[in-house]
């Protein structure tokens, strides 16, 4: 793995399993990062749980390769139902992928820090049924984590201190943009962006009120429909202190539950 950003996020891979398999529920999960090659980055599967074998471990997906790889050079979650007859991905690896784990649908989550795919995520069953977008949020909950773990590390190579004055130039340009779906994707860049500032206050909720860091994550985890002792196993706190968190949150959002808290948290852009 190229870099120190690299070994963070290689580190946190083995829990970042458990978390995916303990969120979503999916039989099957696999992992790995990526490295730098001469046709761009190429991911390695090093993580495995649930599987039938090792096949898959040691597999080397270059970009534009089977639905990992499709996943690395667009740099966005993908999902097959019917992994066999996808016609979206490469079918390269179905000796291992059908043949050997009879896997029938997988979801593919990028690691991404700074613009570049560091690690891919896998979820995955054998039924036949579709994976839902719960199980994708979940996903992309613990991939935000391992994002997040990467940037605070401060081993960012190559990266200029990120200043509060870029994130307000960033928000400038957002109020500017009339495209709204551009407009939306860039404001989810921004609150991505904050959260490795240290400097930059979360923004109001109401009346002057801001989200704390955990009441905010807290609040992804019951996005994904996660129990209040799946957020406590996860944020390795108590659930009363979940709860706890939840009060607060609603309270700050004035929402009379959790999932109201939810929907006035992404009205108010810090969700």
């Amino acid at each position: 793995m190229d870099g120190s950003v690299g070994a963070v996020v290689e580190r946190a891979l083995p829990e970042a399993l458990h978390s995916v398999h303990r969120l979503t529920g999916l039989p099957v999960v696999f992992a790995g990062p990526t490295h730098a090659a001469a046709t761009g980055r190429q991911l390695e599967i090093t993580r495995l749980s649930g599987t039938l074998g090792t096949s898959l471990k040691g597999l080397r997906v270059p970009s534009g390769l089977g639905l990992g790889g499709t996943v690395i050079r667009d740099a966005r979650p993908y999902r097959v139902d019917d992994y066999a007859r996808a016609d979206r991905i490469t079918h390269d690896y179905d000796d291992v992928v059908v043949g050997d784990e009879r896997l029938t649908s997988i979801c593919a989550v990028p690691v991404l820090v700074g613009g570049v795919v560091r690690a891919v995520l896998y979820g995955a069953v054998r039924d036949g049924q579709p994976i839902g977008d719960r199980a994708m949020r979940a996903t992309g909950v613990v991939a935000a984590r391992i994002e997040r773990e990467a940037e605070r590390s401060g081993h960012h190579e190559g990266a200029r201190p990120l200043t509060p004055a870029a994130i307000d130039e960033l928000a400038g340009i957002i109020r500017r943009t009339r495209d709204e779906a551009l407009r939306h994707r860039l404001e989810h860049l921004r609150r991505e962006l904050s959260a490795t500032c240290p400097q930059v206050r979360a923004p109001a909720v109401r009346d002057g009120r801001r989200l704390s860091a955990r009441e905010g994550e807290v609040l992804r985890l019951v996005a994904v429909g996660a129990s209040n002792l799946e957020i406590a196993a996860e944020l390795r706190l108590s659930p009363e202190t979940v709860k706890a968190y939840l009060r607060s949150a609603m309270r700050k959002l004035d929402a009379p539950n959790r999932t109201a808290a939810v929907h006035a948290a992404r009205l108010f852009g810090v969700l």
